[in-house]
């Protein structure tokens, strides 16, 4: 990557000359999921509550910039990617009962299990009415696979009933379908007006982002206090939860590591010990390091895509948005 693009990099910073456009997806979310229902508008108004920073509807606005924009429908067409991105949210709380999503009380947990579920379905089915509102099949046709993509990305993971022996292909292919195929359908929807080739470029990025995106997650996970993330720390291994980190480490392991690390698969409710070892264990591996390397080269990939569109600052927006979701922690 250029070395301009060391510098840290703020969203708000990304954010600020979309600042009225961003308005304007916002204002589109409330009316799309506006009903004469009360339990929908209670359930929404915590949605909007815990509502994370329009990352997927910036990208979506800033691929329309970088390729002639502004297109008018692209508010709408940001919203119905945040609603999309709420519902599988709301849908993971509740398939991993999660009780915190950005500090603040999981849907699941506030209200129930079957709230959670049918919010998620109610958020999915507001966002195909808008779409079929806009009469145009492109953005319906990339949309619907985006969440088919997801769909079977969640059912991987909870076929995935051997922990230790998902190995980094497998990862891959999960991350790619869970998450960096709707940042990819973010980034080719924002598109559609462009060229060919412009288009699979930004469709490219958008999926060479999402895997950075999830790697520095998972990184996260193991480097990050409750405080700082909104969730607490090392819950994916609480959850026993598989990601690179530990892939990596995993055969670099003494056998009386290897032990430790089966033995909190084993335990139904780890410890904060146990996660502590595990942690100390796949930092001294290398597990880390490794992650790290792995985003910095999708890094590259992001940042070569981006050199086949037309100079603009929204294309170098987009680039430094790469910078921004390598060194975020949150």
């Amino acid at each position: 990557m250029r070395s301009e693009q060391t510098l840290p990099v703020s969203l708000s910073a990304l954010q600020g000359p979309l600042r009225g456009r961003l308005d304007g997806v916002q204002a589109e979310l409330r009316r799309i999921v506006a009903a004469d229902f009360g339990l929908i508008t209670e359930v929404n108004a915590h949605l909007f509550r815990m509502q994370g920073k329009l990352f997927r509807p910036t990208l979506l606005l800033l691929a329309d910039e970088a390729t002639g924009g502004p297109d008018p429908r692209c508010e709408t067409l940001g919203a119905v990617i945040e609603l999309i991105h709420l519902a599988t949210l709301v849908h993971d709380d509740s398939v991993d009962h999660s009780v915190l999503r950005r500090g603040l009380p999981t849907v699941n947990s506030l209200f129930s299990h079957q709230v959670s579920v049918i919010m998620g379905d109610y958020l999915y089915s507001r966002a195909v009415v808008e779409l079929v509102r806009l009469d145009d099949l492109e953005p319906l046709r990339i949309i619907g696979r985006v969440t088919n993509d997801m769909t079977i990305g969640e059912m991987r993971q909870l076929l995935s009933h051997d922990r230790l022996s998902f190995d980094e292909a497998a990862y891959d292919l999960l991350i790619r379908s869970k998450t960096a195929s709707l940042l990819a359908g973010a980034c080719e929807v924002g598109a559609l007006g462009a060229p060919a080739e412009h288009r699979a470029a930004l469709a490219r990025f958008g999926d060479a982002l999402g895997m950075i995106f999830q790697i520095v997650d998972d990184l996260l996970d193991y480097t990050e206090d409750e405080a700082v993330t909104g969730k607490p720390s090392g819950l994916d291994l609480r959850e026993h939860k598989v990601t690179l980190p530990l892939i990596a480490a995993l055969p670099r392991l003494s056998e009386a590591g290897r032990r430790d690390v089966n033995a909190l698969m084993r335990t139904e409710q780890p410890d904060a010990a146990q996660v502590a070892r595990v942690i100390q264990l796949v930092t001294e591996a290398g597990g880390l390091d490794y992650a790290r390397v792995r985003a910095q080269q999708f890094a590259e990939i992001a940042d070569a895509e981006l050199d086949r569109l037309p100079p603009s600052p929204a294309r170098e927006s987009l680039r430094a948005s790469i910078t921004y979701v390598l060194e975020r922690r949150s």
